[in-house]
């Protein structure tokens, strides 16, 4: 099996202590992923923790009839929460995480994720970093769905999606009403209102964003 990358775990992980790292990279493997693939999967036991070395991966709830519900999105040097908790837990995923784009992804194990929190103190933090920005995430998410109009929802699915992957959102009108449980027309209409404002330009196959505020 594919071994993680010295040089590129230390880029993306510089906080981890030096015999954490020596450990990490030889127990752990390396798994290439296209845009796309699965990841993780409903209903799935996770016998590892996952840590994105490279590329972007969407996490996402999926109802009976497939729709989508965006979670979060994991950038590189983040860690899923959620595959954590599983692991730990020996329960299955409850939620999909999705290439994006190509990706790089390192599995640790679950044992050696356990052991390693009583054994390593920077693994520890960055435990509890990693459930402390889910966690926010998701409260930004669900205030979005509780107190905003639609309108402002989309404004924060759109500066969320730039955070992560630049200003060229490259999504369907219905992939973003899907996400937004809403219609493709009322979607395009919305997006019709904020080109005539000049906060972005819709093109053939991408959204190309230039001004949505900030703010969660």
């Amino acid at each position: 099996m594919e071994k993680p990358n010295r040089d590129a775990v230390l880029r993306r992980f510089p906080q981890l202590e030096q015999p954490l790292l020596d450990e990490l990279l030889r127990e752990s493997t390396l798994k290439q992923v296209e845009a796309g693939d699965e990841v993780l999967r409903t209903g799935q036991y996770i016998r590892y923790t996952l840590l994105l070395l490279d590329g972007l991966l969407k996490v996402y709830r999926e109802d009976d009839e497939g729709n989508e519900f965006l979670m979060y999105y994991l950038e590189p040097g983040n860690a899923c929460a959620m595959s954590m908790m599983c692991s730990a837990r020996n329960e299955q995923s409850q939620v999909k995480a999705k290439a994006v784009d190509k990706a790089e992804v390192i599995l640790v194990p679950s044992h050696l994720s356990e052991l390693w929190l009583g054994k390593y103190k920077t693994w520890h933090n960055f435990v509890i970093a990693s459930y402390r920005q889910r966690l926010e995430e998701l409260l930004q998410t669900l205030d979005s769905i509780a107190f905003k109009a639609l309108d402002e929802r989309l404004l924060f699915y759109l500066r969320r999606h730039v955070k992560v992957s630049g200003h060229a959102v490259r999504l369907s009108h219905k992939q973003i009403a899907d996400e937004l449980s809403s219609s493709r027309e009322v979607i395009s209409r919305l997006l019709k209102k904020l080109e005539q404002t000049g906060a972005l330009k819709l093109h053939r196959n991408y959204i190309e964003v230039y001004d949505v505020g900030e703010g969660s």
